[in-house]
């Protein structure tokens, strides 16, 4: 793999703007070998005489100089570097005293071809500068964010001695604590000395550990001045109640967010996990940040070496010099946070296991596995080859003119057509993985997914095709228990078969045990919970897209309406259900479909409420048009006698929805439709190289939007196409519109991340610091 590719493969996709442009520093060095391409020959050909005399006088000149030694070790004068060989001279500019830009003197302009030379050292200036700017502006961030933590872990020490009260070979710790021990104001981020000179010992290397196990190490700490945090760090610290869940919600309704220390174990532990979750999140910053500086210094190297070949020159020393000299190439600052870092997590939330605590602040990175390809192509190739047989079984059968067609179409195919909605849904996502990380989008750190646990598309292409291979088997063994005569007589199991289905793909999904993707599955669940209760839990983007995914997914939920209907109150054994014909059963058909836009609803208020943002106050009435529109048309398919009242209703409040979400959709989630971008109505930073498929995914939306309106549009039946099988047909096109959606939503949300360079999650800290109260902590 050429450089380039790996360069841009291995950046932090959110700071690839920070990063230097190799390829246009690359694209200029091409200018100058064309350049000399073409200048070669009349260039060769004026000079060889010149070349011949001035080499013989060299090789004359060099009898002359004085003998340097066989082991190279004297070095005279005269075998110093010549100042003539130098080619571009780079200096520091003084701003105020303070050292700013570099600026690189390119010594040959004069030279037939310089300007073009003059420009690359130019470009080179402005990349290095650009990448150093925010390589200091990142190092002081973590550093002020290394002194909040060495702060957070002060309260922490200090809780955790209050709350568990340890007595150590007969000395109180708490008593100890109170005895007003005054520490400086110590941090991650710099070295204090300690007992009169010694260098290196960070708050984290000073705290009381309440393990000790002999006099000795007693003796030891008093010899070296420790003692356990100070308690009165508690006076000045309150803690932070995150919204995190409905009771604390509701209680924060009633009183502020941030609350008085109850000294309570379930405080502690809550504190503290918040505590290692911060740890691991700032690690990974570092690491980032490390790779950052690693990865330009490199870049760096590689554009001068080429540069150096190219013009056959010796640029390269140098400016390599200048960058290992700057703040870039010396800063040791990362370097010395991550020791204490490691060192911290280990000694406080690793029990002093290394091993454990590294595993977690570097997690591996995910393995491809054969076995996984092997199987989802095997379960792919198993599917096709059911469906084959089904579609050959059906035919051969003449099952679609037989008599049973209509009350198998009512009451059978619902069932199994819930299974083809999930599995069409999971393969449009196993897409939208593939494409995102094809082109580089960054959607486990969007998602906030655990580093190592995210799915891949290959896994996500095993779980859908072993789904369909389930479902399919069921189809097939009950068309052909149905058709047997020897089977005939087990005509309640055979009608039993897509509530076993059922039943075990609920089973596996919430299956206890660390199999099928534990953490995945438990990472859906808890998403789903938080939509359910949308108003009373924080809403993230993982919780509102997959509301959104179940906004697509409303004939799924009215199958498992009829689920409920057909085997709880309907005749299965008979194949045959009066659903239809109950009230309670029609107004829950319009509850079902509601829900999903419901959930979409509450968390735009909620987000209003939180964020004051009137975009999110829009995007609630926007669904609240959508909930009006659907119950509407709902209630309009159900009548026996249409009237053009609820037509004209029906198509009205359809086509205002239809437009208000169209609109959303391109312009808000996509972010397209932008008269004055660069790229004509589409937005200035485009992942997708070719504009062609922005366009058309445009169109491709405002049609499918409109298939959902066929019940106005009095399109209810199709020739040779049974009523149910055209509903589960709109209802594919609406996931399909969805998948196309989700990988534009997702692109947005990364160029926006790109924009602002975020590219860690704000984690929350447990103590809040009453600054006010004491200006000394």
């Amino acid at each position: 793999m050429k450089f380039g590719k790996e360069f841009a493969a291995q950046m932090v996709q959110e700071w690839q703007e920070a990063y230097m442009d190799y390829r246009k520093l690359k694209s200029i060095l091409k200018d100058i070998l064309r350049f000399k391409q073409q200048n070669k020959e009349p260039l060769t050909m004026a000079t060889t005489t010149t070349t011949t005399t001035k080499g013989a006088l060299n090789r004359r000149a060099s009898l002359y100089r004085a003998f340097s030694g066989l082991t190279n070790r004297y070095k005279p004068v005269s075998a110093m570097k010549n100042n003539e060989d130098e080619v571009i001279l780079v200096s520091a500019v003084q701003e105020g005293g303070v050292e700013g830009d570099y600026q690189t003197m390119f010594l040959m302009s004069g030279e037939e071809g310089g300007e073009f030379e003059l420009l690359f050292f130019r470009r080179l200036d402005d990349e290095f500068n650009k990448v150093l700017r925010f390589y200091k502006k990142k190092v002081e961030e973590v550093i002020l964010e290394a002194d909040e933590l060495s702060k957070q872990m002060n309260a922490l020490i200090a809780l955790r001695i209050k709350v568990d009260n340890p007595v150590v070979k007969g000395t109180d710790m708490v008593n100890l604590a109170d005895k007003g021990f005054s520490s400086n104001s110590s941090s991650l981020s710099h070295s204090h000395p300690i007992n009169g000179g010694k260098q290196g010992r960070t708050h984290m290397d000073v705290i009381q550990e309440t393990e000790m196990s002999n006099e000795e190490e007693m003796k030891e700490i008093d010899n070296r001045h420790f003692r356990p945090a100070p308690l009165d760090v508690l006076n000045h610290v309150k803690i932070n109640v995150e919204l995190e869940t409905p009771i604390a919600t509701l209680r924060s309704v009633i009183k502020s967010s941030k609350s008085d220390l109850s000294f309570s174990k379930q405080e502690l532990r809550t504190a503290k996990e918040k505590i290692t979750q911060a740890f691991v999140e700032f690690y990974r910053k570092l690491r980032l940040l490390k790779s950052y500086c690693f990865l330009n210094q490199l870049a760096f190297s590689k554009i001068m070496k080429k540069y150096d070949k190219i013009t056959l020159r010796n640029a390269s020393k140098a400016y390599l010099q200048m960058v290992d000299k700057s703040y870039l190439g010396s800063s040791d600052e990362v370097t010395k946070l991550m020791g204490r870092v490691e060192d911290t997590y280990v000694k406080h939330f690793a029990n002093g296991n290394r091993r454990k605590g590294l595993k977690t602040l570097r997690p591996q990175a995910k393995k491809e596995r054969h076995r996984i390809t092997f199987l989802y192509g095997f379960f792919s190739g198993c599917s096709i080859a059911l469906i084959v047989a089904i579609i050959v079984s059906i035919h051969a059968r003449n099952l679609l003119k037989s008599q049973g067609r209509d009350q198998y179409m009512v009451n059978i195919f619902p069932l199994y057509s819930l299974f083809g909605y999930i599995v069409l849904h999971m393969l449009m996502y196993a897409g939208n993985v593939f494409f995102w990380k094809r082109y580089r989008v960054n959607f486990s750190f969007i998602f906030g997914f655990k580093q190592g646990t995210e799915l891949g598309y290959r896994e996500v292409l095993l779980l859908s095709s072993g789904l369909s291979l389930l479902a399919l088997a069921g189809v097939i063994s009950h068309l052909d228990m149905e058709m047997d005569p020897r089977t005939k007589s087990f005509r309640t199991l055979t009608e039993l078969i897509p509530l076993f289905l059922l039943i075990v793909v609920l089973s596996v999904t919430f299956c206890p045990f660390n199999i099928i993707y534990r953490s995945s599955r438990f990472f859906l669940i808890r998403c789903v919970f938080h939509c359910v209760g949308a108003p009373l839990y924080k809403v993230t983007l993982p919780d509102f897209f997959l509301a959104d995914q179940l906004t697509s997914q409303v004939q799924a939920f009215r199958s498992l309406e009829f689920y409920i209907c057909y085997y709880g109150w309907g005749n299965f054994e008979e194949r045959s259900n009066t659903c239809e014909e109950s009230e309670v059963y029609k107004v829950l058909y319009i509850v079902v479909a509601i829900i999903p836009y419901w959930f979409r609803f509450v968390q735009c208020l909620r987000r209003l409420v939180e964020e004051k943002d009137t975009a999110h106050g829009l995007n609630g009435l926007k669904y609240f048009s959508t909930i009006t529109a659907v119950a509407i048309r709902t209630i309009y398919s159900h009548q026996k006698q249409k009237t053009k009242t609820w037509l004209v209703l029906a198509a009205a409040t359809s086509g205002i929805a239809t437009m208000a979400s169209t609109y959303w959709d391109i312009v808000i989630d996509w972010g397209l439709l932008n008269r004055n971008s660069t790229n004509p109505w589409l937005r200035d930073k485009l992942v997708v190289p070719h504009k062609g498929v922005y366009y058309a995914a445009m169109v491709l939306n405002c049609v499918l939007r409109l298939a959902w309106m066929q019940q106005v549009l009095g399109i209810q039946t199709v020739p040779f196409l049974h009523k149910t099988a055209l509903v589960a047909v709109v209802a594919s096109l609406e996931i399909i519109r969805r998948g196309i959606w989700n990988f534009f939503r997702l692109e947005n949300e990364h160029l926006n991340n790109v924009g602002k360079y975020r590219a860690f999650k704000s984690v929350p800290l447990p103590f809040y610091y009453e600054y006010n109260a004491d200006k000394s902590i």
